[in-house]
C-alpha cells in the first residue's frame, strides 16, 4: 500500500469510529457490531504503525470510550480503564507472543504463561471497597473518568455489597451483562408493556444500568462477571489466575471457562474450544482476552497510551452481506480530501444495521489501484449496483464486490467531482496523491467545520456544551470562524446581549450561561492539548504529547518551530525536486535519491543561523520525523494560519508539559541509546528514562546530554565523539539511576 492509499483509508477509518463510539457509548445504539468496530481500530492502528508520519490529528489511536454522560456524576480513575489491542489471525497470536518475549528479552524457548479468558459483550464496570464496603462503582467512560452508577450496581445480584478478607482499598473491574434467556424475558415485557426493546443483549444491559431511577435497574435482570482490578492497598496475588481465584474467593462470579496456556498453541486451541461451544453459553461474547499470567512481568511490560502491553483480545470473525447501492456523495473532510461515500440500502451484517460504506477514492470506484493494476477484477462501482458489503479485516464497511449481472441497464459510470461539492473550488489530485483535495483552505465550509469540530472534540478543548451540531449551528450563523471566536462569545453575545443566544432554538438562559461558563473553563489548557487541538495535518495526539513532553512550554516549541522554517522550506524544496521525476518516485531507489536531493539542498546558500538546528532538533524527537516535522513549521508559517494561531494562544494560559520527575540525575537532560543494550531493550531504557524526567531522541544532536552506547554503537556513537558528547556503556547507565 502506498503512503497516498494510506493517507486515504485513515481519513474514513476516523470518521466511522467517531460516529460508532458517538452511538456506542453516548447512545447505547450501536451502527456496528463489537467485532467490526475493533475491526476498523485494527486497522487504523496497522495503518499507522506502517505509516506513523500520516497518524491524523482526529486519529482514533489514544481514545478510550466516550465521554461520560452529562446526567450521572463523573468519577475520575485511580487507575486508568484502559482498552486492549485486537487479533483476528492466529499469526497475531504468534506476533504477540514474540512481541511480549522482544520486550521481556525472553528467548522463545522461555517459559511464559499466558491466562485466557472468554471477552463478555457488556459493559465495563469498576467497583471500589474500602474496608470490605463497597462505597462506589463508575462505567469506564473515556478511560479516565466515568459514569457514577453506584446506586444502580447496588441492585445486581453478582455485585456484593460487603466482602470480608479484601485489601483496605480494593477497586473491581469487569463487566456487567445479560443472559439471553433474560434479554428475550426482557423485551417480551417491554413489547407487552408497550415499552422499548432493545437490539441485543449489551444495549440492553448498557441501557439499564444507565437509568437514573435506580428501581428501573433493579428490575433488569443484570448479571456481572469480575476479571479484573485497579487501586489496590495489597496485592491479590503473584499471578492473574491466583488474583482471578482471590476474587472468586470473596464472592464474585468469575468465568469457569478462563484457563492457564503454555505458549500460542494452547492459547489458540482454548480459543477454538470456546468458539465451538459460543452459541450455547447463553450470554454474548465476542473472543477470547489473553493475558500475561505472572503479574511482575505485567509489571515491567507496563502500557501503552491506551493499552497493556500485556494482554490482548483475539476476537471472532465477522460477517458479510449484499444490498443496493443506491447512491454515492462526497463529503469534504478537514484537511480538503473529497472522500466517496455509498449510501447503501440499509441491511443488517452481523446483527447491525448498516447503511453507509467507504468507497476509499475514485480509483478504488473506477476498479483499479493506485498503481493501476485492477481490483475486483476491474470491475467498477456505479449507482445502483447490488454490492457485497463486508465488515471484517479492511477498512469496515466497505463495498467489497459488485454482482454484475443485477446492475441496471440505465447505470452510467461515475464521474467524480473536479470540483468541491462545498464551495465550488477545484479539487485537484497531485502526483501520487490518490485523494482529490479542495483548493478553497479557509474558503470553503466544510474544511473550517471540520477544524472547528476536531477543536472542540473530546482529546482536545472538549468544551462541554459545545459539540459538533453546536459548531455547526454558530458556523453557519458567523459567530464563530476560528476557534479564538470561541474565547470571545461571552463578550459578544453574554450579558446585555444574552438575547441573541438564549432565545435560539434549543437555548435558554441557563444553557447559555452554561456554555459561558464551560469555555472559560477552557482558556487554561494542557500544552498536549493545545498542540493537537490545532488540527495541524500529520499532528495526532501522540505526536502533540511527544512535541509537549519535548518542549515543555508553549513559547519554547514556538520558538524552534519559527527557527526551522526556512529548513523546512528546503526539505519541501527537495520533496518537490524528487516528485518532479516520476519514475524516480515510484521505483526502490526513491529514498535513496531523496536522501542525495536534500544533501545538495543543504548545500545551497547557507541558512539563517540556527534553522538548521532548530530543524534537526523536531525531526530527532522520539516518534516525530520529517513528515510530521515538515507538517508542523510549514503550516505554522502560513501567515493567514499563524495570525489565527496567535490570536487564540493569546487569550489562554497554556499549561507547561508535565514532567514525570525532577529530582533525578537525568531529569531535564536529552538521552540517545544507541547499540545493542543487554540488560534491558531498549523499550524499557527509554520507557525508564522517560519516567526519570529524560527527554529520549532518536538522533544525536548538538542538544544531546548524553549517549547510552552498547555494542555494535555505529554512527550516532561517532557522532557522539566528533561532538565531544558524553558517552557511557549500559552499566554505567544502571549506575547513574540507581537502577
Amino acid at each position: 500500500m502506498s503512503p497516498e492509499e494510506a493517507t486515504a483509508e485513515l481519513a474514513r477509518l476516523a470518521a466511522e469510529l467517531a460516529a460508532a463510539d458517538a452511538a456506542y457509548h453516548g447512545a447505547d445504539a450501536p451502527i456496528m457490531d463489537d467485532a467490526a468496530y475493533d475491526a476498523l481500530k485494527r486497522r487504523n492502528a496497522a495503518l499507522e504503525a506502517r505509516f506513523p508520519e500520516l497518524m491524523r490529528a482526529d486519529s482514533p489511536t489514544g481514545q478510550v470510550g466516550a465521554a461520560p454522560a452529562a446526567g450521572f456524576g463523573k468519577v475520575t480513575h485511580r487507575v486508568r480503564m484502559l482498552s486492549l489491542l485486537n487479533a483476528f489471525e492466529e499469526a497475531d497470536i504468534r506476533d504477540f507472543d514474540d512481541g511480549v518475549r522482544r520486550y521481556l528479552g525472553l528467548a522463545a524457548d522461555a517459559p511464559l504463561r499466558y491466562t485466557a479468558e472468554p471477552k463478555i459483550d457488556g459493559l465495563s464496570l469498576s467497583l471500589r471497597y474500602e474496608d470490605g464496603r463497597l462505597v462506589q462503582a463508575a462505567t469506564r467512560g473515556d478511560g479516565t473518568t466515568g459514569e457514577n452508577v453506584t446506586d444502580n450496581a447496588r441492585t445486581i445480584d453478582d455485585i456484593p455489597d460487603r466482602l470480608e478478607g479484601a485489601p483496605d482499598v480494593l477497586e473491581v473491574r469487569g463487566e456487567v451483562y445479560m443472559s439471553h434467556a433474560d434479554f428475550a424475558a426482557l423485551n417480551a415485557r417491554q413489547s407487552e408493556a408497550a415499552g422499548k426493546t432493545f437490539a441485543n443483549p449489551r444495549n440492553a444491559a448498557a441501557g439499564s444500568l444507565r437509568q437514573l431511577d435506580p428501581e428501573i435497574t433493579r428490575a433488569r435482570p443484570l448479571r456481572f462477571f469480575a476479571y479484573a482490578w485497579g487501586e489496590l492497598s495489597a496485592p491479590l496475588a503473584e499471578t492473574q489466575m491466583g488474583a482471578i481465584e482471590r476474587l472468586g474467593a470473596l464472592g464474585f462470579q468469575v468465568n469457569p471457562l478462563t484457563r492457564l496456556c503454555d505458549g500460542p498453541d494452547k492459547m489458540i486451541a482454548h480459543y477454538r474450544a470456546i468458539e465451538a461451544q459460543r452459541a450455547t453459553l447463553g450470554y454474548d461474547i465476542d473472543g477470547v482476552v489473553y493475558k500475561v499470567d505472572d503479574l511482575a512481568l505485567q509489571s515491567r511490560l507496563g502500557f501503552r497510551s491506551t493499552t497493556p502491553r500485556w494482554a490482548t483480545a483475539h476476537k471472532f470473525p465477522a460477517e458479510l452481506a449484499w444490498t443496493r447501492l443506491e447512491r454515492i456523495e462526497i463529503q469534504v473532510g478537514r484537511t480538503g480530501a473529497l472522500s466517496p461515500v455509498a449510501r447503501l440500502t440499509p441491511v443488517t451484517v452481523g446483527g447491525v444495521v448498516v447503511s453507509n460504506a467507504t468507497l476509499h477514492n475514485e480509483d478504488y470506484i473506477a476498479g483499479r489501484a493506485a498503481s493501476g493494476d485492477e481490483i475486483r477484477g476491474g470491475k467498477d462501482i456505479r449507482e445502483g449496483d447490488w454490492v457485497q458489503v463486508y465488515r471484517a479485516g479492511d477498512v469496515i464497511p466497505k463495498v467489497a464486490d459488485v454482482d454484475l449481472a443485477q446492475r441496471p441497464a440505465d447505470a452510467a459510470p461515475y464521474v467524480f467531482p473536479e470540483t468541491c461539492p462545498e464551495c465550488g473550488s477545484e479539487a485537484v489530485r497531485e502526483e501520487g496523491d490518490a485523494v482529490r483535495r479542495c483548493t478553497g483552505g479557509l474558503v470553503c465550509p466544510a474544511q473550517a467545520v471540520e477544524k472547528l469540530k476536531h477543536f472542540v472534540s473530546r482529546a482536545a478543548f472538549d468544551i462541554e456544551g459545545l459539540g459538533a451540531k453546536q459548531v455547526e449551528q454558530f458556523y453557519h450563523d458567523e459567530w464563530i470562524t476560528e476557534p479564538a471566536d470561541i474565547f470571545t462569545l461571552r463578550d459578544r453575545y453574554g450579558p446585555g446581549k444574552l438575547t441573541q443566544l438564549k432565545n435560539r432554538e434549543g437555548w435558554g438562559e441557563k444553557s447559555a450561561e452554561n456554555l459561558f461558563d464551560a469555555i472559560e473553563e477552557r482558556r487554561t489548557i494542557a500544552l498536549a492539548r493545545l498542540v493537537f487541538a490545532l488540527g495541524i495535518r500529520h499532528v495526532g495526539e501522540v505526536a502533540a504529547s511527544d512535541l509537549a513532553r519535548h518542549f515543555s512550554t508553549w513559547e519554547a516549541l514556538v520558538a524552534t518551530v519559527d527557527a526551522a522554517a526556512p529548513a523546512a522550506h528546503r526539505v519541501q524544496a527537495a520533496e518537490a525536486a524528487l516528485l518532479a521525476e516520476r519514475a524516480a518516485a515510484r521505483d526502490e531507489g526513491r529514498r535513496a535519491r531523496l536522501a542525495e536531493v536534500r544533501d545538495r539542498v543543504w548545500a545551497e546558500p547557507p541558512l539563517p543561523e540556527g534553522a538548521r538546528a532548530a530543524w534537526d532538533e523536531i525531526v530527532g524527537i522520539e516518534g516525530i520525523g520529517a513528515t510530521v516535522a515538515r507538517s508542523l513549521v510549514l503550516t505554522m508559517a502560513q501567515e493567514a494560519e499563524r495570525a489565527s494561531i496567535d490570536r487564540l494562544a493569546a487569550g489562554l494560559t497554556i499549561e507547561p508539559a508535565e514532567q514525570v520527575a525532577t529530582d533525578s540525575p537525568v531529569a531535564g537532560k536529552t538521552i540517545v541509546f544507541t547499540g545493542s543494550l543487554e540488560k534491558m531493550t531498549r523499550a524499557e531504557a527509554k520507557a525508564r528514562a522517560e519516567a526519570l524526567g529524560a527527554k529520549v531522541s532518536g538522533s544525536v544532536s548538538a542538544k544531546t546530554d548524553l549517549v547510552v552506547a552498547g555494542p555494535g554503537a555505529g554512527s550516532k556513537g561517532k557522532k557522539a565523539a566528533e561532538l565531544g558528547i558524553e558517552t557511557i556503556d549500559e552499566d554505567a547507565w544502571l549506575a547513574l539511576i540507581g537502577a
